[in-house]
């Protein structure tokens, strides 16, 4: 299974879009999953349902800083932005609440979750989204020589 059929899987579960990526990457990483899912959780929704940053595209930039701990700084945000600008060319936007409205959904800003249902699912364009921002991780990550 790929990193972005894992990533999609989490969050086909259940987990936010940040946890998704994060815990796609868990065998690469020297921090627990439960770690993974606490640092996760916050920036779901485009950071606590503020619909901003994509949670897939911030699950990516600190899971970049896990994988790639030795960086200088201008080279980890160089890092994060060419995760930001490839995730960005192929879906448009990495803005949650343009992701969402793209796919004419309601960015609801509201800090309740919504539940998890099939309709849940249905409507929204977050596990594609979270399979794209695992895999141009992944992507990245190889070509930098980090994983096979």
């Amino acid at each position: 299974m790929t990193r972005a059929e894992k990533a999609k899987n989490y969050f086909l579960s259940g987990y936010n879009c940040s946890q998704a990526v994060l815990l796609a990457f868990s065998d690469e990483l020297d921090v627990s999953e439960e770690t993974l899912k606490a640092v996760g959780l916050p920036m779901g929704g485009g950071m606590a349902r503020l619909r901003q940053t994509c949670g897939g595209v911030s699950g990516a930039a600190i899971c970049a800083g896990l994988l790639f701990p030795d960086l200088p700084k201008s080279e980890m945000y160089a890092v994060v932005q060419e995760i930001a600008r490839r995730f960005s060319e192929k879906n448009g936007s990495f803005n949650c609440g343009e992701l969402l409205s793209g796919a004419a959904v309601k960015a609801d800003t509201s800090p309740a979750a919504e539940a998890r249902t099939q309709e849940y699912y249905k409507k929204r364009p977050c596990p594609d989204l979270v399979a794209d921002a695992a895999e141009i991780l992944e992507e990245i990550c190889k070509e930098r020589g980090r994983i096979q």
